[in-house]
């Protein structure tokens, strides 16, 4: 089976109502707010001209919308779902630590909902499918926690290594390759 090693731009959804408040949105179908859709829009300019073989979106309208704005045309890929957040759904970490003190999404439980290692599968999913897929481009369209753990499994690191790649609404990064050698290449943009 052919293996690429593709240049993989990451888009993070635009500003939602939670993602403004900082709450855990998960598998909730939150729409964009109207500064969300401006910041979809606005990266039409960077998208012009760009070749992808491979343009996939999570299926949850925050990102599917903010890949339309942008000028995409994406496949659905339900593996770029967000973390289930289980019964911490909708809300804060500082509401999470008022009962459970130290609580981190990194290395804690989350009841009903997945495990890092679990949202890491799914990212090796879609890195699969992507260099199987895109022999020279593909962009994925998706959410914060998700694409954090795609770009430390990209470069062959522990999901958890994504705590320290905090990643904003309307941003690109850029996964690529160094000499045979994953890398993270551009991030925040």
């Amino acid at each position: 089976m052919t293996s690429y090693e593709p240049e993989l731009w990451l888009i993070r959804h635009g500003l939602t109502e939670w993602a403004r408040d900082r709450r855990h949105t998960g598998r909730s179908d939150i729409p964009l707010l109207p500064e969300g859709e401006e910041g979809a829009a606005a990266l039409v300019p960077r998208l012009a001209g760009v070749h992808f073989d491979l343009q996939l979106a999570s299926p949850l309208q925050r990102a599917w919308r903010t890949a339309e704005l942008a000028g995409l045309a994406p496949e659905p890929e339900p593996q770029a779902v967000e973390w289930d957040y289980g019964d911490y759904e909708g809300i804060t970490t500082a509401q999470i630590q008022e009962k459970a003190p130290g609580w981190s999404i990194w290395d804690s439980p989350v009841p009903g909902g997945e495990t890092v290692e679990q949202v890491a599968e799914r990212a090796d999913a879609v890195i699969a499918r992507v260099r199987r897929e895109a022999p020279t481009r593909a962009v994925v369209v998706a959410h914060a926690h998700f694409l954090r753990v795609l770009a430390a499994r990209w470069i062959g690191q522990e999901p958890h290594l994504a705590a320290h790649l905090a990643l904003h609404t309307s941003t690109l990064s850029v996964l690529n390759w160094d000499r045979g050698t994953a890398v993270i290449d551009h991030w925040n943009g």
